[in-house]
């Protein structure tokens, strides 16, 4: 297991390059300065920021003299927000980003896989068809487009929750319902599936014939193994809530990394830009790392299979 983990994070290491060198690349490419604003017609001033900033040295002298940055941890100062640097901005939004994240994931997890298991305890019935087409509902609806018909409805005509801001947990709710409802839906369908085929194994027929509770054969038994095709789609997920935070985060006015995205991209503050892509970035492979762990970790088979190679 160390050996495989110590493949994984020297693979992350290459991965990270790759992606710093290509969001770099393609960043300086598109024409124009972030400078070129009403503020900076002088040109005198202009030339002075610019040196400032290094927007005026060779593209391969900034991309070195940014590696060497990196390594230090430091994404450098933010252009259009100086003297704030990128690293105050993720320490000021992160935190409230990852916040959204959480009680969204925890939304997911929790409603998806309790709607899959009645689903499939009450296959082809009443329950099982009701669950199922909400869950292609949650599936075909954007967030986006939840996220309005919340505000609109919720908060808007039966006025029963607060938008806007990040004030109490009152204000999470429904930004995390419509961050986690995809997530949720397609949980739901995959733990529902995986459930039915696991209940139909002859060691869930066993456990039966020794007369165990119905409750300890679904949690004891069956759930652990419907559960991995779930764990092989968390990381996945996780994206999907890292990226859609972005979007939701804009619409319910939450200061957390997904505004300063949004504006660092309109105002092509090249700071922020690499210091949001590489630090989600990294974010994303590590859980990807610990959702690699934890499959091992739930299916012993490939313990075994790793230690015979």
């Amino acid at each position: 297991m160390l050996k495989y983990i110590g493949k994984r994070v020297l693979g992350m290491v290459v991965t990270m390059w790759v992606i710093i060198t290509l969001t770099f690349i393609l960043m300086h490419a598109v024409p124009g300065s972030p400078l070129n604003t009403e503020q900076t017609t002088n040109a005198a001033v202009q030339a002075n920021m610019e040196e400032h900033f290094g927007l005026n040295d060779p593209l391969y002298v900034r991309y070195f003299d940014y590696l060497v940055s990196l390594a230090q941890f430091d994404f450098g100062p933010s252009i259009k927000q100086s003297p704030t640097t990128v690293n105050e901005l993720i320490s000021r939004g992160f935190p409230v980003s990852l916040e959204l994240g959480i009680v969204a994931l925890v939304v997911a997890i929790v409603s998806g896989i309790t709607l899959g298991i009645l689903a499939a305890l009450r296959r082809n019935g009443v329950i099982d068809y009701g669950m199922m087409s909400f869950a292609v509902i949650g599936i075909s609806v954007p967030n986006f487009i939840l996220a309005t018909l919340l505000i609109y409805q919720v908060a808007g005509q039966w006025r029963l929750l607060p938008v806007g801001t990040w004030a109490s947990w009152k204000h999470m709710i429904l930004p995390a319902l419509a961050l986690g409802t995809t997530p949720m839906a397609i949980i739901a369908r995959l733990t529902r599936s995986s459930m039915v085929e696991v209940l139909t194994q002859d060691y869930i027929r066993t456990a039966k014939a020794k007369g165990i509770s119905p409750f300890k054969i679904v949690v004891k038994h069956a759930l652990r193994n419907a559960l991995l095709p779930v764990v092989t789609i968390l990381g996945t997920l996780v994206a999907s809530i890292l990226t859609g935070s972005f979007v939701i985060e804009k619409i319910f006015a939450i200061p957390g990394m997904g505004r300063y995205f949004v504006e660092s991209i309109n105002s092509r503050d090249y700071p922020v830009i690499m210091g949001t892509t590489i630090f989600y970035s990294g974010i994303l492979m590590i859980m990807l790392l610990i959702v690699d762990i934890m499959y091992g970790i739930l299916d012993p088979r490939i313990k075994l299979h790793k230690k015979e190679e």
